[in-house]
């Protein structure tokens, strides 16, 4: 038996918990209810449940801080996170502590009884209590959902060689469907939550809650269907009698406005949903997932937040490439100097001309970042100029470029980390510059009371002396000599001090000698005779 805890300040929330569910048929058992964090917590320690139902926030330890303190006493232990409230604080931070799932009040048992089953699955997976008629299942659910997921990948997203148009016995028999003669259409649900890192583990639950939005409202209405996310969007495939045509317009408005509900739990993603064209033959498919991607594109222009259909395909490649070809000539004089200002100001002046052109379609838009993006690693690679993770540089790009729901969005991310990239790379470069001035100082301070020249030190680090005195007073903001006397006078002032030696000896040690010569260079820079000062200061 998986052991259940609901934890919610409401007794009528916690009341229809239990009573929704035949909990025994999930092979669940409520152990307890608790009604705060703290009652929770307490439980948790004497009942060690494997699933903690709770509400957002709650007296005592609001469910945010439950969550944590519970995860220190149970790593294993799953959560659903229950919320009547719009906090992204509160449910993004819970999904990065690692909840599983999130209902928004009021609780559907449809909705609920799916998160329960993906909970008991996962439980069931990590004990390794699966039967074997159960780990039959499971895999052969996995292997159909990997067929079906070939039809996006081999054909329609053209990631692998199948570039032919197959025909529906076709796609029936290689990609496990039972498509009839009919109509097609592609809808692709697009979730943009901005371009930082914290909206990663949110993104795959949205993406889950799109899956189950989509199974739930079309399963009836078609033939069959298909589903593939990747990330941050999500194709749909569907396949129905003509006669159900306005049926499957009106279900796309509920999914939609379903999709909508789920900002409830969260601030930032938004939801777009683009709509292909409608064929009546699987062979033009790929037209439909066309105009399907199209319009998801088109909401850095029109949007977000809205279903956008029955758009008409432009392409003009020939508008980027001139567009490209003088940014690239400018960014590679900006960058061959590391000109950070310049090259940012190329990246605005090119966002810039977008918005006044207006001639690009949001897919010709991400593909000019994405080229920019290339065109500044290449111009590194150029110029010799070494920069990490090269590769994941460009990857990391295109994966939350994609997240981006404007222009504007798209061309912040790319000035965000060509910026931190080129001041991490002026910093080495300054670093690297300023190493032998700093070796040179350091060979001074551990030979200030020899005898050392200038040439002495230049060639010590490897440069010619008028280069290296050039270098030093850039670098040091003083000359070689004028460094080199202030070191041995700081050490004069502190043998004056602290011992007894006769200035003569002191002399010596400082690295002079001539005592008449030390005691002019000594009066000059501390304005008084050496015995003055030790009288004063010892």
């Amino acid at each position: 038996m998986i052991r259940v805890i609901i934890a919610d300040d409401e007794e009528n929330v916690c009341q229809l918990i239990r009573g929704l569910i035949d909990w025994e048929s999930l092979d669940m058992e409520i152990v307890g209810v608790a009604h705060n964090g703290v009652e929770a917590l307490d439980m948790i320690k004497a009942l060690s449940p494997d699933l903690m139902i709770t509400d957002i926030r709650m007296p005592g330890y609001d469910g945010l801080e439950m969550i944590q303190h519970a995860k220190i006493i149970n790593d294993n232990l799953d959560f659903i996170i229950i919320s009547g409230y719009r906090h992204f604080e509160y449910a993004q931070n819970a999904i990065k502590y690692g909840v599983g799932d999130y209902l928004l009040k009021p609780i559907k048992k449809e909705d609920f009884l799916t998160a329960l089953n993906k909970m008991r699955e996962r439980y069931m997976q990590r004990t390794e209590q699966m039967s074997n008629e159960e780990r039959l299942k499971q895999r052969l659910k996995s292997d159909v959902e990997k067929l079906r997921a070939s039809l996006f990948t081999e054909w329609l997203l053209k990631k692998g060689t199948n570039s032919q148009n197959p025909d529906l016995t076709e796609i029936n028999e290689n990609y496990h469907f039972a498509f009839q003669p009919g109509l097609f259409e592609i809808c692709a649900v697009k979730i943009d939550c901005g371009f930082e890192d914290q909206y990663n583990n949110a993104i795959a639950i949205l993406e889950e809650k799109v899956v189950h939005i989509l199974n739930k409202l079309f399963a009836g209405p078609c033939f069959d269907m298909g589903i593939f996310s990747e990330d941050s969007i999500t194709y749909c495939v569907l396949n129905f009698d003509p006669a159900n045509r306005k049926t499957i317009r009106r279900q796309m408005k509920t999914a939609f406005d379903e999709l909508l509900v789920q900002k409830a739990a969260f601030e930032q993603p938004e939801f777009t949903l683009g709509v292909g064209t409608v064929v009546n033959d699987i062979e033009q498919l790929k037209a439909s997932f066309r105009t399907a991607s199209y319009a998801v594109g088109q909401r850095l222009l029109l949007g977000t937040g809205k279903i956008i259909e029955e758009v008409t395909v432009h392409s003009e490649p020939q508008r980027e490439s001139s567009i490209l070809a003088e940014l690239n000539k400018t960014m590679g004089m900006a960058l061959e100097v590391l000109d950070k200002d310049a090259v940012l100001s190329c990246i605005s002046g090119l966002k810039h001309q977008i918005t006044i052109d207006n001639v690009f379609s949001g897919q010709e838009i991400i593909s000019l970042a994405q080229h920019v993006c290339e065109m500044y690693l290449t111009h590194l690679r150029n110029n010799q100029i070494p920069i990490q993770y090269g590769d994941e540089f460009y990857e990391k790009f295109c994966i939350h470029a994609n997240r981006c729901g404007s222009v504007n969005q798209i061309f912040e991310y790319l000035s965000v980390m060509v910026g931190e990239s080129l001041a991490v790379i002026i910093e080495d470069k300054k670093q690297v510059d300023t190493k032998p001035i700093r070796l040179a100082k350091q060979y001074i301070q551990q030979n200030y009371m020899n005898p050392i020249s200038l040439e002495e030190v230049s060639g010590f680090v490897g440069f010619n002396p008028t280069y290296f005195s050039t270098l030093f007073k850039k670098e040091n903001g003083s000359n070689f000599v004028d460094y080199l006397s202030e070191i041995r006078m700081n050490s004069a002032k502190d043998l004056l001090r602290e011992t007894n030696l006769n200035v003569a000896v002191i002399c010596e040690r400082v690295g002079y000698n001539d005592l008449k010569n030390f005691t002019k260079s000594f009066k000059k820079n501390v304005g008084l005779k050496p015995n003055e000062y030790r009288k004063l200061y010892s």
